[in-house]
């Protein structure tokens, strides 16, 4: 298919993550600023997909710590804040211009993730998660790995992260994750799956493990991305693992 129901595929990380998908309440997109990934047409192209599937989509958009990892690359606290604010702005004006171009509006709404932060329940799902990065090595490895991940985007090849940059990149992560925890709670949705392009090292800690930080039995997590046939005639919900 093509234009705004263009054809993804969706792999859902485990047999409970494909039955929360199956039940078709809520689907999460998470964008973050300067990943050239969501551009406004893939947007709008999530979104046409996504109503096939689910009653209900909300897209929130990473706008907290942006402006802290810049200062540890060396930029001035003013030129960091000013980086992070254009970068921000940018990122809401692509999903604002994809959700207008996936056309109606009504069930689908944009969050900047700040607009969060003085709710009880991310305040809770927040603070489980700086506990855990503080006494579950299994968590803060994983955590680690993706910010890594995330950082090595901004580094010449070959260099590691500085002990400040790796701790900034941990803050941005635990301030996007009560969404990969508990999505139910902050949005106030029966279940919900959280979606991205690529398996997070953080989700079989998240999505497969019977101990420590865990996310709720309502929360699923899937990768969505560009179905690999791109001629195929119908969208796709791929098999998802045993486990």
């Amino acid at each position: 298919m093509t234009g705004p129901t263009a054809a993804y595929e969706a792999l859902p990380y485990s047999r409970r993550c494909h039955e929360i998908w199956r039940r078709g309440e809520h689907l999460l997109i998470g964008v973050s600023p300067g990943n050239s990934y969501f551009s406004h047409r893939r947007i709008a192209e999530l979104i046409g997909w996504g109503r096939k599937f689910f009653e209900r989509i909300d897209i929130v958009y990473a706008d907290l710590h942006v402006g802290a990892q810049y200062e540890t690359f060396g930029y001035t606290p003013e030129h960091a804040e000013r980086r992070a604010l254009k970068e921000v702005k940018a990122t809401a004006r692509r999903i604002e211009r994809g959700v207008e171009e996936a056309g109606r509006q009504e069930d689908v709404r944009v969050h900047a993730l700040s607009s969060f932060t003085g709710e009880p329940a991310y305040r809770r799902l927040h603070s489980q998660t700086v506990e855990a990065l503080r006494t579950d090595r299994v968590f803060r490895e994983a955590a680690e790995g993706m910010a890594r991940g995330f950082l090595a985007a901004r580094l010449d090849e070959g260099l590691a992260p500085s002990e400040p940059q790796l701790a900034a990149g941990l803050r941005y992560i635990a301030a996007e994750l009560p969404f990969f925890l508990d999505t139910p709670a902050l949005l106030g949705v029966p279940s919900s799956v959280s979606c991205y392009h690529l398996e997070l090292p953080l989700t079989p800690v998240l999505f497969g493990r019977d101990e420590g930080l865990r996310a709720v039995p309502g929360q699923a997590y899937a990768v969505v991305r560009p179905a690999a046939t791109l001629a195929a005639t119908a969208d796709s919900v791929v098999p998802a693992r045993a486990a």
